[in-house]
């Protein structure tokens, strides 16, 4: 690299600009806005069905079973998502994949358990979570995100992520007698393959894992929450 003429030297080093991080191209948009779209009319179809069971039945218990369908179809479609905002992978994983998990390897694997009044505790805030969230994201990519959309996707999370953990953890925790007695997914010595692996302890292990990981994506959504927050406030002064 040859170096600069060294009257042109200040004029260089002052022109240089940071480069600005691309958006995504048109093609992705596009792409982008219908998944959030369909995700969005997803949950709602959900949040209707839950309501809807309400009505005829007179009681929140086993609710479940009026939703289970839909609820499988878009959390699972989830693993599909392409983030908008930048965020934690590790954290954003954490949360796709365990609520993947809780949805198949518990709930759906665990059939005793989807009367417990904890599934619909979890639903319920997953539910309310993805259609603010989802519409937050398509109306971000529109460029035309309302104040309403965007105070709710950082203030609801305060109430919403500890109800669907409280929900995730205690609908595990009612699973493990049925998974103990049944030995459900786990794989005994001797076998060919000289390999044991025991479901039950793997469950205790991934309550375990809440206390750590659940603190860092409540605080990080906190963290956002001030700067996003108080960014608008200072927009609305100005």
């Amino acid at each position: 690299m040859s170096a600069p003429d060294m009257g042109t030297t200040k004029t260089a080093h002052s022109d240089v600009t940071p480069k600005k991080k691309r958006g995504p191209g048109a093609l992705a948009t596009a792409y982008l806005v219908i998944y959030n779209v369909v995700m969005t009319a997803g949950w709602l179809v959900i949040a209707v069905g839950l309501v809807r069971a309400y009505l005829v039945r007179g009681s929140y218990h086993g609710l479940y079973f009026s939703i289970e369908k839909p609820l499988k179809f878009f959390q699972t479609g989830a693993l599909l998502e392409v983030r908008i905002v930048p965020s934690s992978v590790v954290l954003t994983g954490f949360q796709v994949l365990s609520r993947v998990f809780l949805t198949w390897a518990v709930t759906h694997s665990v059939r005793e358990v989807q009367s417990e009044d904890s599934v619909l505790l979890f639903v319920s805030a997953w539910t309310i979570t993805e259609i603010i969230r989802y519409s937050f994201y398509t109306f971000s990519l529109l460029n035309h995100l309302p104040y309403l959309i965007k105070w709710a996707r950082y203030t609801f999370f305060l109430v919403l992520y500890p109800m669907g953990v409280t929900g995730e953890l205690l609908t595990i925790y009612a699973a493990l007698p049925y998974v103990q007695k049944t030995g459900l997914y786990s794989v005994t010595l001797p076998n060919k393959y000289n390999f044991s692996f025991d479901y039950y302890t793997f469950l205790i292990l991934t309550m375990v894992s809440y206390i750590p990981l659940f603190p860092q994506l409540y605080f990080h959504m906190m963290r956002q929450r001030k700067k996003v927050l108080a960014h608008v406030e200072e927009y609305k002064t100005e």
